[in-house]
């Protein structure tokens, strides 16, 4: 195996979770509805607000990977909902399942051996997707962690799931 396939494999893992990371699956399972939208005191964060930031942050990072005429949102508050619950049944699932795509699509992006991860984005300033692959891993591993210690402070965590 090539020092190529190896990276990208690694990075795969690492944009997956697991080993001494948790995956997405694992920190959003079993999340009563009602849990969604609580605030644990001295916290700042409701499960909402950070499943909803990991959205939008994974969005904007591959959205500058693939789009030059991307502008990212404002800085921080763009990043944010505004709202501590979810704005209307749905809007759970639907981020839920918007981070999942965006998280396979940079997966894809990844493990295309077209990718030359170490080259700089064309309408960047130095990025490579090889670093914006590492910001999207730490970034998602941050808030997951984020995400568990709400859930234990709201008693909607078990232990491994």
């Amino acid at each position: 195996m090539s020092h190529d396939q190896q990276l990208r494999e690694h990075l795969l893992e690492l944009l997956d979770g697991g080993h001494a990371h948790l995956d997405f699956e694992a920190a959003v399972a079993d999340l009563p509805v009602e849990a969604r939208g609580a605030r644990p005191p001295g916290l700042p964060h409701t499960p909402w607000r950070l499943v909803e930031h990991m959205r939008i942050a994974l969005w904007d990072i591959l959205q500058f990977c693939r789009d030059p005429g991307h502008i990212s949102p404002e800085f921080p508050g763009g990043y944010w909902p505004e709202g501590d619950a979810p704005p209307d049944p749905g809007a759970w699932d639907r981020s839920v399942d918007s981070f999942r795509v965006d998280l396979k699509a940079m997966r894809d992006l990844v493990a295309d051996p077209a990718t030359d991860l170490f080259a700089p984005i064309p309408h960047g300033q130095g990025q490579t997707i090889l670093r914006e692959a590492l910001l999207a891993a730490d970034h998602n591993a941050y808030h997951l962690g984020q995400l568990v210690t709400v859930r234990r402070l709201l008693g909607a965590w078990h232990d491994g799931g």
